[in-house]
């Protein structure tokens, strides 16, 4: 038996990752969701691909969160959402430094209206599962702070509990069916919007479950857990309930918020490319595309090597 001590998961965890892009899918007019729904095995599974490209690309890891925090008190009056205008204010250096998910999101919706524009199917589907995978993160509290794991509260832990054990344990009584998607006027301006919406549940976040640690018995905060092949040690049962219990259904609005804006983001650009007809009488070919995919990641994976050995 192998023990494995808490670890901090990924945003929404794989399970919320592929749940959000699965049922963002059911959110899309009848014309588009065909051609979304004959692929949803592959929007469901590629949901995670931006997780673990973090183990092999550097520049990944900020594109998923904004310590917003970081530029004062008033953060949202101080950054520009325009990412010239903050590059100038603060340096590019500095934003990836601190995270960059609203500005990325906006330039895979580009990428997303420019692959419908074409009528790139393969190329559709993967950004669209990409950036179902950004979207989701912006709606995630904890990607908006640098407090993002409890570590400067002595909570450390809290972000794989707040986004992975809470909706593995709870989403099958959650209601995720939010009605359907809408034309989004300003992508970036609606970004802002809801990483702003995320970062004003961050004290709530942390706050709750600071309170519940300070009275809870300590020998009951955690169990063991069996998972694969391995023990795990994660949050309780029963701690789990009452610190769920504790935000009066904020993980479940904030999954549902996330489903309807990926939805709305992937339809908002396919309206602006011109609602392209995305039939084809050659259906694609998604094993090979995957295995292209997965050719040209390996080849970019032997460069960089290559570019260590001989210093480039």
């Amino acid at each position: 038996m192998v023990l494995v001590f808490p670890l901090i998961s990924g945003s929404w965890g794989f399970f919320g990752h592929k749940k959000i892009n699965r049922i963002a899918v059911f959110t899309l007019p009848s014309e588009l969701m065909a051609f979304y729904k004959e692929n949803i095995e592959f929007i469901t599974n590629h949901a995670v691909d931006p997780d673990m490209r973090r183990y092999v690309l550097p520049a990944e890891a900020p594109r998923h969160y904004i310590d917003i925090d970081h530029y004062g008190e008033s953060p949202f009056d101080e950054v520009p959402r325009r990412w010239d205008s903050a590059v100038t204010k603060y340096t590019e250096d500095t934003l990836q430094a601190y995270g960059v998910v609203p500005w990325h999101i906006n330039l895979m919706y580009r990428i997303l209206v420019k692959k419908f524009e074409s009528r790139d199917l393969s190329g559709i589907l993967k950004t669209s599962a990409d950036i179902g995978h950004y979207i989701a993160d912006a709606h995630v509290p904890l990607h908006t702070t640098e407090n993002y794991n409890g570590q400067l509260t002595d909570q450390k832990g809290i972000h794989g509990f707040w986004e992975s054990r809470l909706p593995e344990l709870y989403t099958d009584d959650f209601d995720l069916f939010t009605g359907r998607a809408f034309y989004i006027e300003s992508p970036l301006d609606y970004v802002w919007d809801e990483v702003e919406k995320s970062h004003h549940a961050v004290d709530s976040v942390l706050g709750f479950e600071k309170a519940l640690s300070s009275d809870y018995p300590s020998d009951r905060k955690y169990s063991f857990e069996d998972k694969g092949r391995s023990t795990v040690q994660t949050y309780s049962r029963d701690y789990s309930a009452e610190y769920y219990l504790s935000m009066d259904g904020m993980v479940e609005r904030r999954m549902r918020r996330a489903i309807i804006s990926v939805g709305s983001l992937w339809y908002s650009a396919w309206v602006e490319a011109g609602k392209p007809d995305l039939s084809s009488t050659n259906p694609l070919d998604l094993e090979q595309f995957e295995q292209e995919q997965d050719e040209l990641e390996a080849k970019k994976g032997q460069q960089k090597i290559l570019g260590r050995i001989h210093g480039d």
